[in-house]
């Protein structure tokens, strides 16, 4: 018999000033598949999730609408748990961490950790807005970088170069409030000794957990450890967790003008929202937090947080006497068609265009479970491959077995299946496959589990095809045998339908009505239906129309201002800012031509051999038109994309890409970027 275990999950708190997009479904989509599937095979599990309310951005979000930030953050909220909700998802308990509960953890949370002399005050310099009378967050202040000089750069890291710096080292610093020159002022504030906790976080982040059902539960995965490993071998710095009047939070005890940083209530937020959970249906709080607690606690986020939830949260539980999360489980970001999400393309979808649309909430849930899986990846919503592999796989493999084999039923049998069947094998192979698709659930890799399943779902057409009940119900004698395949084939369908129940449980509960019986369970997917009458049936699933993507690309897009171009000046476009993280991927490097020569038989071809300092690659450019004489090119320094993958031409092999200027049309030829003198081979381009 399965051992019962007592579990409780979290995604990150979306905050409350902005709307939910498609980036923010993935992580709410993988979590509630994981927490259906639990609950399908029987364990005790809660799933709670809130709003992230505090911090400057609200405040001066809701001093610009001309409203209090409790108003702003009621309004966004109700939005939020609209669109969340629109996409079936399944929260036990959506709170906001502006609640009492989450007031009384955080000051009980705050004098544990002093009293665990965890906490210590210091005075720092901060910059200041004296129009505003503020102190201004890092990236409320903006200037010149101080390494490259470009201008308007936030107050911690420049956008053009990457350096990393401090507000008070920008050139020409302004509030990005106000517009006024920020001063220096000092502040009191108070800092939690992370660096104290070393010893703690690297056993934590390196161990795992015995659950309930004997298996030991890893507390991080394999990427997020290693990144860990890094910032902990690095010297993990004292936090700072305190902020200054005015700002939207809970006022620290005893501290007047003094309020909690947003991060260290958000993460509390799990727990007030569990505890509100718990006052209202009488579930055991202490049960699942007290430092001896048995129960899971897990946490789904984005990889961009993982410092909070990795290192600063189980250290905060542990010091203020509360037990540790069981795993943190980290997801990649969301590109669509290959580029980060774009307004300008009406690529940065919000789920909000996408229900009102006319979009089905669960053809997108099928489509990013499809992608998931347990490791830290970037995932790709390529609109072309999501109409494609609804069309195909929902309604073309699954939906169809249920079309092809429901009519026969209703009008020859009064809608009841057989009260026996001897054709037993392909029911024999769907319902063997229960455990393993319930281990690729358990483990988050949903898109092995989808694959298996759709797997199977091809093996009954395979049936179908076999059987050809349309024509079975044209030959006399056939109807027991007709009978026989359409109750192997509603039998199948409804197996099917308890795999895919996690991912799609407004269909699961469309089907479970068709079906007339009650909500389906995993363990269900050993049984049979038999001497059982289904209801007539109705079209459960629509084929996913071109048409509607249009529209929803159309329904994103965000004007930009008439204004100067890059095209209007006779030059590309720029394409969508990077980050400097993306930038970093390419590897540029100084090169010196040593040969150069035309290709035989392309007219657009040139071959060079070029020195990079540490090793000499052959390289083709499509440069010929610009460079009839390349022997001319010998010597000159020129810039090489040192780590692109090889490709191979059936002139050889391209080992790198020398860099090149062009217009936007061939007229405007292409040109060679050089480097000044003294630059040696193999330097890097940054």
């Amino acid at each position: 018999m399965m051992t019962q275990r007592k579990i409780l999950v979290t995604s990150a708190l979306p905050y409350a000033n902005g709307a939910i997009h498609l980036g923010h479904m993935v992580e709410h989509i993988q979590t509630d598949v994981w927490v259906r599937f639990q609950k399908m095979r029987g364990h005790e599990c809660h799933y709670v999730c809130a709003d992230d309310t505090h911090g400057t951005p609200v405040m001066l979000a809701a001093e610009k609408q001309g409203v209090t930030p409790e108003q702003l953050i009621e309004r966004v909220k109700t939005e939020h748990l609209a669109d969340f909700s629109g996409f079936h998802i399944g929260y036990d308990n959506y709170y906001s961490t502006n609640s009492p509960e989450n007031k009384q953890f955080s000051e009980q949370i705050y004098r544990k950790l002093s009293a665990n002399d965890k906490i210590v005050s210091r005075t720092i310099e901060q910059l200041y807005d004296p129009e505003k009378q503020m102190f201004l967050p890092d990236r409320f202040v903006k200037g010149e970088c101080p390494k490259c000089a470009a201008r308007d750069q936030y107050g911690d890291n420049c956008e053009v170069c990457g350096a990393t710096y401090s507000p008070t080292e920008l050139k020409n610093p302004y509030s990005a409030v106000s517009g006024a020159t920020p001063v220096l002022r000092s502040s009191e504030h108070f800092f939690f000794r992370l660096g104290e906790c070393t010893d703690f976080l690297r056993e934590w982040t390196t161990g795992s957990t015995l659950r309930a059902d004997g298996v030991s539960q890893p507390h991080l995965q394999p990427e997020a450890l290693n990144k860990m490993n890094e910032w902990i071998e690095g010297g993990l710095q004292d936090w700072d967790i305190s902020r200054d009047a005015p700002y939207f939070g809970f006022e620290i005890p005893d501290a007047p003008g003094k309020y909690f940083y947003v991060w260290l209530d958000a993460p509390i937020g799990y727990m007030a929202s569990f505890k509100n959970l718990c006052d209202r249906t009488g579930i055991d709080f202490d049960s699942y937090f007290n430092a001896d607690s048995d129960a899971e606690l897990y946490h789904f986020i984005g990889k961009d947080i993982l410092y909070f939830h990795a290192l600063f949260w189980p250290a905060t539980l542990k010091f203020a006497g509360y037990r540790a999360p069981t795993g943190v489980f980290a997801h990649g970001f969301l590109t669509v068609d290959g580029q980060k999400m774009s307004k300008s393309r009406g690529t940065f979808i919000t789920a909000r265009s996408y229900l009102d649309c006319g979009l089905n909430p669960e053809w997108m849930r099928y489509y990013i479970a499809a992608k998931l899986n347990s490791r830290i990846e970037d995932i790709d919503l390529s609109l072309d491959d999501f109409v494609a592999r609804v069309n195909a796989d929902l309604v073309g493999k699954f939906i169809n077995i249920a079309s092809r084999a429901a009519g026969f039923l209703t009008r020859r049998f009064e809608g009841r299946l057989s009260a026996q069947i001897a054709d037993l094998p392909l029911l024999d192979t769907l319902r063997a496959q229960a455990d393993g698709i319930a281990a690729a659930y358990e483990a988050r890799e949903y898109g092995r589990a989808l694959r298996d399943i759709m797997a199977l779902a091809d093996a009954v057409n395979v049936y179908v095809d076999a059987n050809k009940p349309w024509e079975l119900a044209r030959q006399e004698g056939e109807e027991a045998r007709l009978h026989d395949v359409c109750t192997v084939l509603i039998n199948a369908f409804r197996i099917l339908a308890i795999y895919l129940k996690p991912v799609l449980p407004k269909l699961a509960t469309d089907i479970e009505a068709f079906l007339d019986v009650a909500p389906l369970n995993w363990n269900d997917a050993q049984t049979l239906l038999l001497g059982h009458a289904v209801k007539p049936y109705q079209h459960l699933m629509q084929r996913v129309e071109p048409v509607l993507i249009e529209k929803l690309v159309e329904a994103n897009k965000q004007s930009t201002p008439a204004a100067v171009t890059p095209a209007s000046l006779g030059v590309e476009p720029l394409d969508d800012t990077i980050g400097i993280a993306d930038f970093a991927k390419l590897d540029l490097r100084v090169g010196t031509v040593l040969e150069a020569g035309l290709v035989e038989g392309s007219d657009k071809l040139l071959r060079f051999k070029v020195d990079l300092g540490f090793e000499t690659r052959q390289i083709f450019s499509g440069i010929r038109s610009a460079y009839p004489e390349p022997e001319k090119l010998i010597g000159r320094q020129v810039i090489v994309v040192a780590n692109l993958a090889p490709r191979k031409m059936r002139f050889g092999v391209s080992e790198g890409m020398i860099v090149c200027a062009s217009g936007n049309d061939d007229s405007q030829g292409l040109f060679l970027l050089d480097v000044d003198n003294g630059a040696k081979p193999g330097m890097r381009v940054s």
